[in-house]
């Protein structure tokens, strides 16, 4: 099956340009730039899945929100590894912006999808996969000096948001892959992001799932956003 999710990346002109793209974004932030991004993405590059266009989406997330003052916290569901919770928190570090940054996850793997997935068949192949470990994390937060405000929530998304106090949210950042994962997500927590707040969507343009649960809950809520296009799979919409 992963076989075939090779096959379909690959018949993608969307997603052959955008790896092109950021192939030269991160050779030049690697080797040439010297903005304040670019040194945090040296720093958590090695710990994410996740390309420049991206990263500096969710960089520029949090830089927004803290120069427009929008109250609340910043918000990962879906860590693996931890790099792209530890460019936020770097981000409001560099800031000196004190603010939680709550990251939740298995800890343990991507779990199953189901049958809500259009692309389950290709989908299942990847249960397990994306695995960080929370000491693992946890260790790499403390490396790079963020540690301090950070919540690390193990479990499920169904399990573990409903009882998170997180309070008002200023960026919200949803890498969960599957729909029940990604609609859980919104569910629970769209309605704490704070006006003029930022939410992020890693799987929108990738997995029919992620997309299906999006839309599904933008309409059900007649929300008539502007998904900003990242790349060929990430997505950005302001809550008004």
């Amino acid at each position: 099956m992963i076989r075939a999710e090779v096959t379909r990346r690959l018949g993608s002109v969307d997603w052959l340009t955008s790896q092109a793209t950021d192939a030269w974004l991160s050779v030049w932030h690697r080797a040439f730039a010297r903005s304040e991004f670019a040194q945090i993405y040296r720093c958590v590059r090695p710990y994410t899945m996740s390309g420049p266009s991206r990263l500096h989406a969710l960089y520029g997330a949090v830089r927004g929100v803290l120069e427009r003052d929008v109250p609340g916290a910043v918000v990962e569901c879906g860590t693996a590894r931890g790099g792209s919770a530890a460019l936020m928190g770097l981000a409001l570090a560099r800031a000196r912006a004190r603010r939680p940054l709550w990251v939740f996850d298995t800890f343990d793997g991507i779990p199953p999808p189901t049958d809500g997935d259009p692309d389950f068949h290709i989908a299942r192949s990847y249960t397990g996969h994306f695995r960080g470990e929370l000491a693992e994390v946890r260790a790499l937060f403390d490396r790079l000096g963020i540690g301090e405000d950070v919540r690390l929530v193990k479990g499920l998304f169904q399990d573990t948001l409903p009882a998170a106090d997180v309070g008002p949210i200023a960026v919200l950042h949803v890498d969960g892959d599957w729909y029940e994962s990604v609609k859980v997500c919104l569910e629970q927590l769209y309605e704490r992001v704070s006006p003029g707040g930022i939410v992020q969507i890693d799987d929108y343009g990738h997995w029919d799932g992620a997309r299906r649960a999006t839309d599904e809950f933008l309409a059900a809520l007649g929300l008539d956003v502007e998904l900003r296009y990242l790349d060929y799979t990430g997505r950005q919409f302001t809550r008004a």
